[in-house]
């Protein structure tokens, strides 16, 4: 099940994104979610503006994503490549998990295309598994853009619109 994140679930989703930031450690990504990020503040805000939600079961939240209808300023220049879509979109960002269930990836998109029919979404070059999980959902690799803090990141997309679709 999904909802929006509460102010008392900010401590169980930091330690989600503590344990993907060692997953991602392991998996050799040693670049991506550096010095802190997300940070407490960043997290609070995503709760405080309902764009935050949390994957939970019987035994509690197992997953995180951030979740906002409408433009994303990183991704209005694309380089190396361009966007499918035009329409308007939905955007996921800092999504999580425990580890202890798979598939929050596909919960999430799913949740994400019951609002909106079309998702863009970024991870860092050194991310391969998130790479081939967004390959897995059906999002196209679009080109390149470019973060506020400067650092590059690979943009998909995913849009009913343009004939893909989450299996």
């Amino acid at each position: 099940m999904i909802r929006k994140a509460s102010g008392e679930d900010i401590s169980t989703v930091m330690a989600l994104y503590g344990s993907a930031r060692a997953y991602m450690r392991k998996s050799g990504n040693m670049r991506q979610w550096v010095g802190g990020y997300p940070s407490r503040p960043q997290i609070e805000e995503d709760a405080r503006c309902g764009c935050l939600y949390v994957l939970f079961d019987e035994c509690g939240i197992y997953g995180v994503f951030m979740m906002r209808l409408g433009d994303d300023p990183a991704y209005a220049v694309i380089r190396d490549g361009s966007w499918l879509d035009d329409s308007p979109y939905a955007v996921i960002h800092r999504i999580a998990s425990s580890g202890r269930r798979g598939g929050v990836l596909h919960e999430a998109v799913s949740y994400t295309l019951s609002l909106c029919p079309h998702i863009r979404i970024d991870t860092h070059e050194d991310n391969r598994p998130m790479q081939s999980a967004l390959g897995r959902e059906g999002f196209s690799r679009c080109g390149i853009i470019q973060c506020s803090d400067g650092t590059d990141r690979i943009a998909y997309e995913l849009s009913i619109a343009s004939g893909s679709a989450v299996s």
